[in-house]
């Protein structure tokens, strides 16, 4: 079956930083794009960034500031990060991984088919 942990959030002051890490298994990584997806509170879901494992290439999501949160993979560890530096305080939401349903990325939910349960990103004044 196919698994997915996320970890390394937690709660930091403006303009701090976090990596956070999503081990899968279950699968090959380089033969999937993987996603991170984020929901605030009281907000709905929205992508953050989407990575082909791969190939490398990467999309970003549209309320994403480019280069305050780069996506990156290690495939010998089956592991994709999220790099979120400069952290403000609407960047506070529970934070998802997901595996696409392939190589392709996808901007929709339904474009994935493997959810983690998600780290959790406080982000304080």
């Amino acid at each position: 079956d196919v698994q997915l942990q996320a970890s390394g959030g937690g709660s930091v002051q403006t303009g701090g930083s976090l990596r956070l890490s999503c081990r899968v298994s279950g699968v090959t990584l380089d033969d999937y794009a993987i996603g991170w997806w984020r929901r605030a509170p009281g907000t709905v879901r929205e992508l953050v960034s989407c990575i082909n494992a791969g190939d490398g290439e990467t999309y970003y999501g549209g309320s994403v500031e480019p280069g305050r949160l780069t996506i990156s993979s290690d495939n010998a560890e089956n592991t994709v990060y999220l790099q979120m530096r400069d952290l403000r305080p609407e960047d506070t939401a529970v934070y998802y991984c997901a595996v696409a349903r392939g190589s392709s990325w996808s901007s929709a939910p339904n474009g994935y088919k493997y959810w983690g349960r998600g780290t959790q990103v406080t982000v304080s004044s």
